[in-house]
């Protein structure tokens, strides 16, 4: 990871653990421990993980006599840090009644009270401030977790209920279908170049050739989308992977993560509850199976990661994580660092597709044209639409 010391860290700690808990407001005590698939965790697990992270990293390291809140914790939070111990299975994070909400409040108050008497010192190292640069990010990387994870716990109970009434994330309606100008072909650098911070799986910064393309200056709409659907997209095995029409087969898809058709209209469950299908917004929810098949069908297909960085200033981006034709791989020179912090990307390069850009719900300031995100193929609960090149 490549970090800065050009920031106030008390504040930045402070402000970032403030907007965790107020993810957290608008929820029913009940709503923190429902867990319906094993993609998704609870969110009393983010507000506790998160708040071991800073705890297991920079407290019991780096703090004399520190004393952790309760030493069950590293067992219950850990999440896949082989290099720490054992852990809960992932699958069983919603069996954890205990410790309870009320606790982890706590918890959260404890650390923080430690942590903020610990950024006032004036002889932390760079290592020290690295870590806790790393923390935040690692943070902020949950709270855009909170927020999907919320989505599919209240969009997948019976009722619908709302999460705000008054969430607006003001996404732009698409007006035109116009292509930016293409991008002629040649060599470019790729990669993360500044001083500010940024993930190992962006460094490495890198020439690639391209050949000549043109990328979309829209994400796809709801109303496009719609006509996919509507022309049989998801009964026409042509247009997808061999396993992405296994997977449709199998667990009878028919349209992206929360439509609904009611009384013969679309619907999708959103932050508000259950409302009318906006056709100008971006598609969400979809998985790479789908945004490549809808690709197809309209003869076209998703750009590489590369071809969107390179024309990402071009375009307007950031309303939705975007699914790319290129597999999650190391950049030239990738190093894996060494001890936990070492796991954190690394060991994930493998059976996984790139998403670049960002969301509604990516937290402030942690966005950039350089940065990569990766899920699995058949995955659909985060914020992700689709953006076609040729």
């Amino acid at each position: 990871m490549q970090t800065t010391t050009h920031i106030d860290l008390k504040s930045a700690f402070t402000q970032v653990r403030a907007a965790t808990e107020k993810i957290c407001k608008p929820l029913e005590i009940e709503d923190y421990v429902v867990q319906p698939i094993s993609d998704v965790s609870p969110p009393k697990w983010h507000l506790g993980h998160t708040t071991w992270f800073f705890e297991t990293f920079l407290l019991i390291p780096h703090v004399a006599g520190y004393e952790p809140y309760d030493h069950e914790f590293n067992f219950v939070f850990n999440s896949y840090y082989e290099s720490i111990g054992s852990r809960v299975i992932r699958t069983d994070r919603g069996n954890l009644s205990r410790p309870t909400v009320n606790s982890i409040y706590k918890y959260r108050k404890y650390v923080d009270v430690v942590m903020s008497h610990f950024l006032e010192r004036s002889d932390l190292t760079q290592e020290v401030i690295d870590l806790v640069i790393l923390g935040l990010n690692h943070e902020q990387q949950h709270q855009e977790l909170l927020f999907t994870d919320i989505k599919y716990i209240l969009g997948h109970n019976p009722l619908f209920p709302e999460y705000r009434k008054d969430i607006d994330y003001s996404i732009p309606s698409k007006k035109t279908e116009n292509f930016i100008l293409v991008i002629p072909e040649g060599n470019y650098e790729v990669g993360y170049n500044g001083n500010s911070f940024s993930w190992d799986n962006e460094l490495g910064r890198h020439k690639i050739y391209l050949n000549s393309y043109a990328i979309c200056s829209n994400l796809v709409s709801n109303a496009e989308y719609l006509e996919f659907i509507l022309n049989g997209g998801y009964q026409d095995f042509r247009y997808w992977h061999a396993e992405g029409w296994d997977w449709v087969k199998k667990n009878h898809i028919l349209a992206p993560l929360y439509w609904h058709t009611i009384n013969g209209q679309w619907h999708n469950f959103t932050f508000r509850g259950m409302l009318p299908i906006d056709p100008d917004e971006p598609v969400c929810h979809v998985s790479y199976f789908e945004a490549y098949a809808y690709a197809n069908w309209k003869g076209m297909r998703l750009p590489t990661e590369f071809e969107w960085e390179v024309a990402a200033a071009d375009f307007n981006w950031g309303h939705r994580w975007e699914w790319t034709a290129s597999a999650y791989v190391p950049y030239p020179g990738y190093r894996q660092a060494p001890g936990a912090l070492g796991e954190y990307n690394g060991k994930f390069m493998v059976n996984q597709q790139v998403l670049r850009g960002a969301s509604e719900v990516t937290s402030i300031n942690h966005s950039r044209i350089t940065y990569r995100n990766f899920f699995q193929t058949n995955v659909r609960w985060q914020f992700a639409g689709i953006r076609l090149a040729k």
